[in-house]
């Protein structure tokens, strides 16, 4: 091919089927996010029969959240350059050695090592940052936000699934035994990999070099405001997602309704992901992010200055779900529209690393405040203040390419 030949498009091919791509990859995100989301269901009964502070299992999360940022980019760096299907298939291995080293943790250090690290490593390899990059390369532009948001939505089903199983399997046997299940649960994520296959990424005289396309990104203000924008999604849901349930238990007295307050949320994020996907598919996506932001101040303010009771447990959760992991296809979206698809995967998960130090930041102060102040309280407030801070960053994003991108090669038309 010469010089003057145009860029290779990497949309998608319209002849290929992509309900098999969409289908694995939407049962990966599925038992991977599910069973994250079930890690809150374990804090109460860990503490109660290790004697443990709230913060040392806290801690342990506070880790998964953290190395689950660092490795999303080098995992997206490897789907990149080595495949998809490798990245996903060591991801799901890490994930099942950490639950099952979990299962058989007898102190913090523990803990720290399976729940933390070795499933922060597994998420971050069968997470968003390599399934919606495959999935981002085969949507047909018109369709692209739609289809993210369907994907995406997919792990809140395992929300809605697994920790009601987990509370459930816990009564019947104990959490080591339940964590056990688990691991095998998410073994069967290397049974769905060879189905999860992008377009092949051909190459082109003009293509860009990963550095230089990243590069151009990072001298960008808008990917700047993106990344900090999402550190209070990742604040907030992982702070909900660990503690939640032992908060509703203690409050309430039901660990019932702690299991079935996530999976309110898990459910209603399946409504709300889809609507932010077609709503982003026709509308401002920056917008629609502020929107959600300035809407999970309100809630999580109305919430903390409202006595709890088993109904505003429910309203929150339910509230709270439709705008859940509605921020993903939009910030994804975002990403692909302006610095294109091929480097996607690698581009979001430098992003993605927000949302994790975010994450970090929330489930550990959850532990850690509240065995200082025998409360949830301040954590909460913390929680409103950067949800607010997000709403503001998003309103100067860009939503067009950067001026010097046009005719770049590697970087598929929008």
């Amino acid at each position: 091919m010469s010089a003057s030949a145009p860029p290779v498009s990497r949309a998608a091919d319209p002849a290929a089927p992509i309900w098999p791509v969409l289908l694995a990859g939407s049962a990966i995100l599925l038992l991977s996010f599910g069973l994250r989301a079930g890690f809150g269901v374990f804090q109460t009964p860990i503490a109660e029969e290790m004697n443990w502070p709230r913060a040392e299992f806290s801690f342990a999360l506070a880790i998964q959240n953290l190395v689950w940022g660092l490795a999303q980019p080098l995992f997206s760096m490897a789907a990149d350059r080595y495949g998809d299907r490798k990245a996903l298939t060591a991801g799901a291995l890490f994930y099942a050695l950490g639950l099952w080293v979990s299962s058989m943790a007898l102190t913090p250090e523990g803990q720290a090592l399976g729940a933390g690290l070795l499933v922060g490593m597994g998420v971050a390899g069968t997470g968003f940052g390599v399934v919606l990059a495959v999935v981002g390369r085969i949507a047909p532009p018109e369709k692209r936000s739609q289809i993210l948001g369907l994907v995406t939505a997919a792990g809140s089903l395992g929300q809605v699934i697994v920790p009601p199983l987990a509370e459930w399997l816990q009564r019947l046997t104990d959490w080591r035994a339940t964590l056990a299940v688990f691991a095998g649960l998410a073994l069967l994520m290397l049974l769905l990999t060879p189905f999860v296959k992008g377009p092949p990424r051909a190459a082109s005289a003009r293509e860009e070099p990963m550095g230089q396309v990243l590069g151009r990104a990072f001298r960008d203000p808008t990917y700047w405001l993106l990344f900090l924008g999402f550190f209070s999604c990742g604040y907030q849901l992982a702070f909900i997602t660990a503690h939640f349930p032992a908060f509703v238990t203690e409050v309430c007295g039901s660990a019932a309704l702690g299991a079935q307050a996530i999976a309110v949320i898990g459910v209603m994020n399946v409504v709300g992901t889809i609507v932010a996907g077609r709503l982003g598919a026709k509308y401002s996506k920056k917008y629609l992010l502020a929107g959600i932001y300035a809407a999970r101040t309100v809630i999580g303010a109305w919430f903390i200055m409202t006595p709890m009771t088993p109904t505003t447990v429910l309203i929150f959760s339910a509230l709270m779900g439709s705008l859940w992991l509605a921020t993903v296809p939009l910030t994804s979206g975002i990403v692909a529209d302006l610095y294109g698809l091929k480097y996607m995967g690698t581009l979001y998960g430098v992003i993605f690393l927000s949302h994790q130090l975010g994450g970090f930041m929330g489930v550990w102060l959850g532990g850690a405040f509240y065995d200082a102040y025998g409360s949830y309280t301040l954590v909460w407030w913390v929680g409103v203040g950067v949800g607010a801070l997000s709403a503001l960053v998003h309103l100067p994003v860009r939503e067009t390419p950067p001026p010097d991108r046009g005719g770049r090669g590697g970087l598929a038309p929008a």
